[in-house]
């Protein structure tokens, strides 16, 4: 499948590591879907604090250093832990609230550890989608994990207000951009293509509606080709035509 112009590939600075910026960071959500579910990639945390230790969550995400761009800092980060260098990449927002390290106590624990930014850190948000099927879990960092969605609670931080925004961001691109096909392998069903819109939208459609519509756009594109191996009734394959698309986009 053709990737998406808004794809950034990863790229290595030819200067040294310098500075660490302590005062601005890049925080990523990244979205994965495979086995008909949609998970995002968190990052497990030890916080000691009053004697205890307990086990956070948080997005994966970085300081900038002082020779990189955000987007570059973004990609690394991205990189080292999925192992992946190239991702459908967009950069959506900037989290800059005064209390946002602030919000639990033990957060500052981690905070203190680590030495950076102690007081005020701004952030810049991107979101990035991934099929699960091209993520290899030894390239992943040890610290990295995917859970699904529906199942995510409190994160550290405001890192759960930026998850929230991500959707939402999505939520309106699917519209304008065809970022539900980052999500999918290069041959989908019907079927998968609902499921993954049911997920982003957080709502269930009408199926004959929705595969009425799916139908009429030429850009997904009929194969001649049905799954096998299944015990209900194989459907029919369909490919994503980033052409076509962009022609239609052209032509509104």
């Amino acid at each position: 499948m053709p990737r998406s112009i808004l794809t950034v590939k990863c790229m290595k600075s030819s200067t040294p590591i310098t500075e660490t910026l302590r005062h601005i960071s890049v925080d990523g959500v990244v979205l994965g879907y495979g086995d008909g579910k949609l998970k995002v990639l968190l990052r497990r945390e030890s916080i000691e604090h009053d004697g205890k230790v307990t086990i956070e969550w948080k997005l994966p995400g970085h300081h900038i250093r002082s020779n990189e761009t955000v987007e570059e800092t973004a990609i690394r980060t991205l990189y080292e832990q999925t192992g992946m260098r190239n991702i459908f990449l967009k950069q959506f927002h900037v989290f800059s609230s005064l209390d946002r390290l602030h919000r639990r106590e033990f957060d500052f624990a981690w905070i203190r550890k680590h030495g950076v930014g102690e007081w005020r850190v701004i952030t810049v948000g991107f979101y990035a989608l991934v099929n699960l099927k091209n993520i290899s879990l030894a390239d992943m960092s040890p610290e990295a994990e995917w859970r699904e969605i529906s199942g995510i609670g409190e994160l550290i931080f405001d890192h759960r207000e930026i998850l929230d925004a991500a959707l939402e961001k999505i939520r309106h691109d699917l519209y304008l951009e065809p970022v539900l096909f980052e999500l999918l392998p290069d041959k989908f069903t019907l079927t998968d293509l609902q499921n993954i819109y049911e997920l982003i939208m957080g709502r269930s459609v009408d199926k004959r509606n929705f595969r009425r519509k799916a139908i009429s756009k030429a850009y997904i594109v009929p194969l001649a080709e049905r799954q096998t191996g299944v015990a209900h009734r194989a459907a029919g394959y369909y490919m994503f035509n980033r052409k076509i698309f962009d022609k239609e986009m052209q032509e509104d």
